[in-house]
């Protein structure tokens, strides 16, 4: 049986939205619920229809923005996906899209088949970028971690061996045998660190280390 995606148009502009529905109205799978022109209007319609994805302008005076609304939706209702439609490639737009929950960012000059692929490549769990919108965001990427500090840059090799099985739950005991050292090397090693992060026991610095993402981190060469 096929499944029918459900979908929520808002953009205060009424012709791209009878433009948009035109389009869904062709697609045997998918069905336009509901459309409005406001950010208000979407947080309303989404409670009302709870739709599986919603496609919405990023910028709809007056009122709250897309982004706003966007928050607000992926918060009350996690289940709903929401695409970003926009005219315009702004970075900072997109690093506040991406932060309130969008899992799409759609140009609209795009032509209609990029959008049918952004629609489907929603509705199988993905999200999508438009291609000029992810080199923007790739760019923006590299930039923050050239200017991000190293969060780990004052420990030795070993020091971030041994916090990062610290972070993972592993006594003293667990740590020295993984790591080939004495428990009294482990214990110096894990005193230096909480000097260096300055903080005062195991639980906080191991907090630290996970909020930074110590598993996946990879020193520099020095």
């Amino acid at each position: 049986m096929m499944t029918v995606l459900k979908l929520i148009l808002i953009d205060d502009h009424e012709i791209v939205r009878m433009g948009l529905r035109l389009l869904f109205d062709q697609m045997p799978d998918v069905e336009v619920r509901a459309e409005g022109g406001s950010a208000e209007e979407a947080i309303v319609l989404c409670g009302l229809h709870q739709p599986d994805v919603v496609i919405m302008d990023i910028r709809m005076p007056p009122g709250h923005s897309g982004i706003t609304a966007c928050k607000t939706i992926v918060e009350r209702w996690p289940h709903i996906q929401v695409i970003m439609l926009t005219s315009y490639v702004d970075d900072e737009l997109i690093a506040e899209a991406i932060k309130a929950g969008a899992v799409g960012y759609v140009l609209k000059q795009v032509g209609t088949g990029e959008l049918v692929r952004a629609l489907d490549a929603v509705r199988h769990g993905a999200a999508l970028l438009d291609p000029a919108v992810t080199r923007r965001v790739l760019a923006m990427m590299r930039h923050h971690g050239e200017n991000k500090p190293d969060p780990f840059r004052m420990l030795t090799a070993r020091e971030v061996d041994v916090l990062r099985l610290l972070a993972a739950g592993k006594s003293n005991a667990d740590i020295a045998q993984a790591l080939f050292l004495s428990d009294k090397t482990v214990r110096n090693h894990i005193s230096l660190i909480l000097d260096k992060l300055t903080v005062t026991n195991r639980v906080e610095a191991a907090t630290y280390a996970s909020e930074n993402d110590i598993h996946h981190y990879q020193q520099p060469n020095k």
